[in-house]
């Protein structure tokens, strides 16, 4: 089944870019104009991602972000005309999966795309692995692609998942910003050791918010484990 991308972007000669290339790549496409008018979509029908804007009229791309967050965990990929790292940040630290600068190039678009698609997908796991993993309170199912604490759900992106399951799967670990960054992100795609910081950041504000205060430990100068915990 041909996945469905929802694209909000006030710029029409742009929304027909993405939108040529995603249909020829085989993807059903939903165009909006405005924030507003992106909200109203993703209301009326079921998206499987969505490519949103940042610079819009009616409400923009994090104001989007923001609002979808309270109920959703679709999938965002962000687009901007700026290459600043507060906006780049703060969308990751919201709850966006991966970051495009203004202009870009169509095909690097769809394969983003298809790679944050391949990383909601439950993927084959070995035979040796359980499909749920537990660490503490701490408990993830894979197939499920869910995470919880305490029995808590926990909102996770697909970005913020493939983190926490390669934690999880090697929990004495520690896994330096590179492994992680080539665990998350397909090997095509480059992202600051910053991004991964959001992201490590993010996580521990949802478990905190789960009531989890510190499972996930930083080990200075190497990278991330997680912490011993009951």
């Amino acid at each position: 089944m041909s996945k469905h991308i929802l694209v909000a972007d006030d710029d029409t000669h742009i929304r027909e870019v993405i939108s040529f290339a995603l249909q020829k790549a085989g993807m059903q496409v939903t165009l909006a104009e405005d924030g507003r008018q992106a909200l109203q979509q993703f209301t009326a029908q079921i998206v499987d991602l969505i490519v949103l804007d940042i610079n819009m009229p009616e409400f923009d791309g994090l104001e989007v972000c923001r609002e979808l967050r309270k109920t959703s965990d679709v999938p965002i990929l962000f687009l901007s005309s700026r290459d600043d790292e507060i906006d780049r940040i703060l969308g990751l630290e919201i709850g966006g999966d991966d970051y495009v600068t203004k202009p870009f190039s169509p095909r690097e678009l769809v394969a983003r795309i298809n790679v944050i698609l391949k990383r909601i997908q439950p993927a084959a796991k070995p035979a040796i692995e359980s499909n749920s993993l537990h660490h503490g309170k701490l408990h993830v199912q894979v197939e499920q692609h869910t995470a919880s604490w305490n029995n808590r759900l926990i909102g996770v992106t697909a970005t913020e998942f493939a983190i926490l399951l390669l934690l999880i799967r090697q929990p004495n670990r520690v896994f330096s910003r590179d492994t992680i960054m080539n665990s998350a992100y397909s090997s095509n795609v480059y992202v600051s050791d910053r991004t991964i910081d959001s992201h490590i950041r993010h996580i521990r504000q949802k478990l905190s918010d789960a009531g989890c205060e510190a499972v996930i430990e930083t080990v200075h100068g190497v990278g991330y484990k997680l912490a011993s915990c009951q």
